[in-house]
C-alpha cells in the first residue's frame, strides 16, 4: 500500500445541487455543466499522479457510473468540518501517513499542485493551497490535528488565516502552495482562464434555460 493518499469530495452532480451561488447569476442547468466541466479538470489532474493512492468522497451517495477506477465512499457528518475530519480518520486508520484533501471545483488544479502538498508533508505538520477568497482548496497532514476542523468559520474570507493562526498557537508546523481561484460566483468565472477559453462552455452556459 503507499503510504500517501489523495481525498478528494465531489457532490453529486445534480441540477440545482452544485454551484448554487453561481446558479442565482446563470441558472440552474448551466451552473451544473460549469460543475461537470471543472470535474473533467479533476480527474485529468488525478490521472498524472502516480505516487499516492485516491479516494472519491461523494457528497451524498455514491454513484457507481462515475470515478470508475476509484475507491469511493460518502462523506459523513454534520458540517465540512466534520466531514473532512472522519476522511483523514479514515485514512490515518488504515495506514496511511501523508494525506491531502483536495475539493472538485479549481479550474487551475495540477498534479503538480497534489504531488507538491504531498512533498511537503516530509518535512511539516500540515499543508494548504490558499484560495483567492481566503478559504483553501487543498488541505493536508501527516498526523491527525483535529483543530483545524473544530468551530472553523467555513465559507468565510478568514478561514484560512484563523486556521492558521491556531495551528501556529499549537506549534504545529505548515507550509502553503500557490494560491488558486475557486468558482463560486459568476464574477469567478467570467474571470477565469477556463471560463475565457472555453468557447463551447460559454455556448452551453449562452443556451441554457431552466
Amino acid at each position: 500500500m503507499n503510504k500517501e493518499l489523495v481525498i478528494v469530495f465531489v457532490k453529486n452532480a445534480i441540477p440545482g445541487k452544485v454551484k448554487t451561488r453561481l446558479a442565482k447569476t446563470i441558472g440552474n442547468q448551466a451552473a451544473f455543466k460549469v460543475y461537470k466541466e471543472l470535474i473533467k479538470i479533476t480527474e485529468k489532474a488525478l490521472e498524472n499522479l502516480t505516487t499516492a493512492d485516491v479516494r472519491i468522497y461523494f457528497s451524498d451517495f455514491i454513484v457507481n457510473s462515475e470515478w470508475t477506477n476509484y475507491h469511493k465512499h460518502t462523506q459523513k457528518g454534520e458540517n465540512l468540518g466534520d466531514r473532512m475530519e472522519n476522511a483523514f480518520n479514515d485514512g490515518f486508520n488504515n495506514g496511511y501517513n501523508r494525506i491531502v484533501l483536495i475539493g472538485s471545483d479549481l479550474p487551475d488544479i495540477t498534479v503538480k499542485h497534489i504531488e507538491s502538498g504531498l512533498s511537503l508533508l516530509n518535512k511539516y505538520d500540515t499543508v494548504f493551497g490558499p484560495a483567492i477568497d481566503g478559504g483553501y482548496y487543498l488541505i493536508g497532514m501527516r498526523n491527525m490535528h483535529k483543530m483545524a476542523f473544530k468551530n472553523k468559520p467555513w465559507s468565510q474570507p478568514n478561514l484560512l488565516s484563523k486556521t492558521l493562526n491556531q495551528l501556529t498557537k499549537n506549534n504545529i508546523t505548515f507550509s502553503t502552495l500557490d494560491t488558486l481561484n475557486d468558482i463560486d460566483t459568476f464574477e469567478d468565472l467570467k474571470n477565469s482562464n477556463f471560463y475565457k477559453s472555453n468557447k463551447v462552455l460559454q455556448e452551453k452556459i449562452k443556451n441554457s434555460h431552466d
